[in-house]
């Protein structure tokens, strides 16, 4: 398995809220300079906008810094997820990552099963493979439908355990479940706190190992299911935006994502 950093993991230092947002040339060499072999560039609508130029010049950049790419994009629409696997030509990209729903379609399982077979086959004439996340807007049961449905080794699971807690599903169970069917993994630890007053409680993220993710479990369970399969661990983070501001948090980001692929390394 390869290890590597998502955008996820520079969510606040790329927001509104920086000054000077890191652009994808910055996060790819901290990419490099921290350890990691991958970078997903997930839910960065602006590289829609990258002409071939500026994409030749991103792939290289990727090249010389020795990290592969990968993509993320939410939706299952045919025009829109060929819009992507054009991306991944330019980009020498073979994985790409998406979601069933957006703002303004959530698709069933039945319809989202035949939007994909409209698409995959193409994805796998061009060697990519498109991975749905798991998360909260769709139980497990009904993404791994939809993948079973479509019965392609270009389709699969793009697994984060954390985000189908807000659904009352177990990660545990979300693993279990679906370990034959994962193609990438996304690593993020969370916890909950006790809300002032003890009254609730806050699921947030925290740095990786001293949480309630069983990364270990994890892994043991998709290698097991998947031996002959390179599966990648993506790095993102939930990290809440800290009171003391951008410097403070912008820290904590980097620390998170230093501690997140030394932790990596240790265990590859």
């Amino acid at each position: 398995m390869a290890h590597g950093i998502s955008t996820y993991a520079y969510f606040w230092r790329i927001s509104a809220r920086a000054p000077r947002p890191m652009s994808l040339t910055d996060m790819l060499r901290d990419t490099a300079s921290l350890g990691g072999q991958v970078f997903q560039i997930c839910d960065y609508p602006d590289i829609e906008s990258y002409d071939r130029a500026r994409l030749a010049d991103l792939r290289a950049t990727a090249r010389d810094l020795g990290l592969a790419l990968e993509l993320g994009t939410r939706g299952v629409r045919p025009e829109h997820l060929r819009r992507y696997l054009d991306l991944a030509g330019e980009l020498d990209v073979t994985l790409v990552r998406s979601m069933l729903n957006t703002a303004d379609h959530r698709p069933g399982t039945d319809e989202a099963t035949a939007l994909l077979k409209e698409t995959v086959p193409a994805y796998a004439d061009a060697g990519v493979t498109l991975g749905l996340e798991t998360y909260e807007q769709v139980s497990t049961d009904d993404l791994l439908a939809v993948v079973r449905g479509v019965g392609s080794e270009h389709l699969g699971v793009v697994l984060d355990p954390g985000n189908s807690v807000a659904r009352l599903e177990r990660p545990v169970d979300v693993v279990a479940a679906t370990a034959p069917h994962v193609v990438n993994i996304h690593v993020k630890d969370f916890s909950f706190t006790r809300r002032d007053g003890w009254v609730g409680f806050t699921y947030a993220g925290c740095p990786l190992g001293e949480g309630l993710l069983d990364r270990d479990g994890m892994i043991a369970a998709v290698r097991e299911a998947r031996p002959d399969r390179g599966v990648n661990q993506i790095v993102e983070h939930w990290l809440p935006w800290q009171d003391d501001g951008l410097d403070t948090t912008a820290r904590l980001e980097h620390q998170w994502t230093q501690h997140s692929i030394d932790t990596l390394l240790r265990s590859a």
